[in-house]
């Protein structure tokens, strides 16, 4: 008999819309009466006016078309995740112009050269950055061109893929979880829940503290088992071909030129560039898409590309991640089907009748399941918060709970499950870009999924009390 092997990410998530399709047959369909946030620029529920609507079950031809319409919806042609899987692809052909170069291949020789003895400090400091751009703007799809960036010095440095896929998934996890300043998720839920985002803000910076603590730990432990015994690698089987993939030209030791180190002073403007954008300037995908795609062409010109290879080598790049963009639609895809099908507010609805006339410990933590429910089929951070937080904030001052308190828990939860979701596109792209499967993810993280869940409890319940 044949060993099993888990499914692959486009199999889980077709498999999870066939599932939440099937529940729009089970499940009654219901809406809210929603009103326009101007503050959000969005239509929000209100709370008490939900009713039932008439049934919308979701058949095969709509199974069919999510994924379809998880890149546009095919009736009003607004996006969906098309502006993300473009952005993903032209960051393919950036990376692929900038590795043609050279540049990449040279630093990392001498990135290893000068960690040697200390490659375990690339761990905190890596991890820490990410999380300051997770608590600070909620980067998320913004880490997908880290991971080709990272994964390359991380092996070289006697560590695997698995390892680089951590630094960046769980760098930038701890920092949403506990975002402070994140306007994609406190600011956001914040204000649908009537409140300043400053409320509440010294908890979330210890949650951010023992978070970022607790995952580094667990990070730096894994990878220096692996490097003392490269067979306890979760990805030992795939050792030799993701050194072939991510160390294509180290075999050759590339002399780190004067032209190497401009095209990588570059390639660091470029970053910086598009986290000013995200975080000062407004911009998101469409403006980073063409950041990217202008950067690839003043590089190709710096490296003496010539068109044919500039261009050439910009599509070979930007195929390696069509997977991932399929994957991202596919994801969105699921959401699509659960808000077609009317079952969304129905769900949330159910949630609202579960958290009424509990004591402020036992509604704090019934909080945070029920965000953990709901952010599994809703993995957007500032989708769940306009969905759920004019609902559920109210519901707070009947059980003496401060509604920065269902904000922390709302954030925390969403944090957490975007940690392993298979409905996260940032999740799966992540996973597909540093060659890791799901299964092995998930049993890598599933710990740490464990030991934040006590530790957030602990903190929202002694919260209460203080």
């Amino acid at each position: 008999m044949g060993k099993f092997k888990f499914p692959s990410a486009y199999t889980v998530l077709v498999a999870i819309i066939v599932f939440v399709a099937a529940l729009t047959y089970i499940v009654p369909a219901g809406q809210y009466d929603r009103v326009m946030n101007d503050a959000l620029g969005k239509e929000v529920p209100v709370a008490g006016t939900y009713q039932v609507v008439e049934s919308t079950p979701q058949g095969f031809f709509d199974v069919v078309m999510a994924p379809i319409a998880g890149f546009f919806d095919p009736i009003t042609y607004e996006a969906g995740a098309i502006d993300v899987a473009l952005f993903v692809l032209i960051i393919g052909g950036f990376l692929g112009v900038v590795t043609k170069t050279g540049a990449i291949d040279a630093g990392i020789a001498q990135v290893t050269k000068a960690m040697e003895g200390r490659e375990k400090w690339m761990i905190p400091i890596l991890m820490g950055l990410f999380a300051a751009g997770g608590t600070s703007y909620g980067m998320a799809e913004e880490t997908l061109p880290f991971y080709m960036l990272l994964i390359p010095v991380v092996i070289a440095a006697g560590y695997d893929a698995l390892t680089g896929v951590a630094i960046v998934m769980l760098g930038a996890g701890m920092g949403v979880l506990g975002s402070t300043i994140n306007p994609f998720a406190t600011v956001i839920a914040s204000d649908a829940a009537g409140i300043s985002f400053a409320d509440g803000m010294p908890l979330r910076f210890v949650i951010l503290a023992l978070s970022y603590l607790i995952g580094v730990v667990y990070v730096m432990r894994y990878a220096e088992k692996v490097r003392k015994d490269p067979k306890a690698s979760m990805v030992a089987d795939q050792k030799e071909s993701n050194e072939e993939f991510f160390l294509k030209n180290t075999a050759e030791v590339l002399e780190f030129t004067a032209g190497r180190k401009l095209i990588l002073a570059m390639f660091t403007v470029t970053f910086g560039i598009m986290i000013w954008g995200v975080s000062k300037g407004g911009w998101w995908m469409a403006e980073m898409s063409a950041l990217f795609l202008v950067a690839s062409i003043v590089i190709g010109l710096a490296g003496r590309l010539s068109e044919e290879e500039l261009t050439g080598t910009f599509i070979d790049g930007a195929r390696d991640l069509l997977g991932v963009a399929f994957v991202i639609a596919i994801a969105r895809g699921i959401v699509v089907i659960m808000n077609a099908g009317n079952i969304t507010d129905t769900i949330l609805f159910w949630c609202e009748h579960a958290v009424t006339g509990l004591s402020e410990v036992v509604f704090i933590n019934v909080m945070y399941w029920i965000q953990v429910v709901l952010s599994f089929f809703i993995p957007s951070t500032s989708g769940l918060a306009v969905l759920s937080m004019p609902v559920m904030a109210p519901l707070a001052d009947f059980a003496n709970v401060g509604r920065d308190l269902v904000v922390t828990a709302y954030q925390s939860a969403s944090g957490v499950v975007n940690l392993i979701t298979p409905t996260s596109g940032v999740v799966m792209g992540g996973l597909a870009i540093g060659r890791v499967s799901y299964a092995k993810w998930v049993k890598f993280v599933m710990p740490l999924v464990v030991i934040m869940t006590v530790f957030l409890m602990a903190v929202l319940s002694i919260a209460t009390m203080i």
